[in-house]
């Protein structure tokens, strides 16, 4: 097992594959994707684009998460949740995570994340705390729709995910503060 990686207890699935124009898999995020919000100078806060293929038969819809296990708060921090979102959209344009979802298809619902708010966070490690990662993640579930309205936690939303995916894949990005 992975020091605190949120797949090592899950059962394999087939990696979906993600690709994305704003953010790269090993790589640093990019000011837009840090967060003005949580006090880190020059950042966006704008969710980054994302594309996704390879789902398997049987997939009905998916879900895209943003979390940090290496927030220090012993339970990790959710920076967005999405559910429901069609089986026809694989893609995601940057800024779809804003505050009213503008770039998200009409069914999709955008749950509270770990700040509080329903939208899109971007990455905020405190200052010196070291880098950490964000798995940014696409599931490919069997059902059409989850039944999880906009006040339910990420938490929520992945144990709801827990009992759907067909597949999944991640871009890990990176995140630091300095001292």
């Amino acid at each position: 097992m992975t020091l605190n990686d949120p797949f090592a207890t899950m059962r394999a699935v087939p990696a979906l594959t993600i690709t994305s124009t704003t953010v790269h898999d090993g790589q640093e995020f990019a000011p837009a994707q840090m967060s003005g919000l949580m006090g880190v100078t020059g950042g966006g806060d704008v969710s980054p684009q994302l594309s996704w293929s390879g789902a398997p038969a049987g997939t009905r819809s998916y879900a895209v998460t943003m979390y940090d296990p290496d927030a220090p708060t012993g339970s990790g921090f959710w920076h967005w949740a999405v559910a429901n979102i069609p089986v026809t959209c694989t893609s995601l344009p940057a800024g779809a995570g804003d505050d009213t979802g503008s770039g998200l298809p009409d069914r999709a619902v955008q749950l509270r994340n770990d700040a509080g708010s329903a939208r899109y966070i971007g990455a905020a490690p405190p200052a010196g705390h070291g880098p950490h990662r964000y798995f940014l993640t696409v599931f490919a579930l069997d059902v059409d729709h989850l039944d999880v309205g906009p006040d339910a936690t990420p938490a929520f939303l992945g144990f709801n995910v827990f009992f759907h995916t067909l597949a999944r894949g991640s871009i890990i990005a990176i995140a630091e503060t300095p001292a």
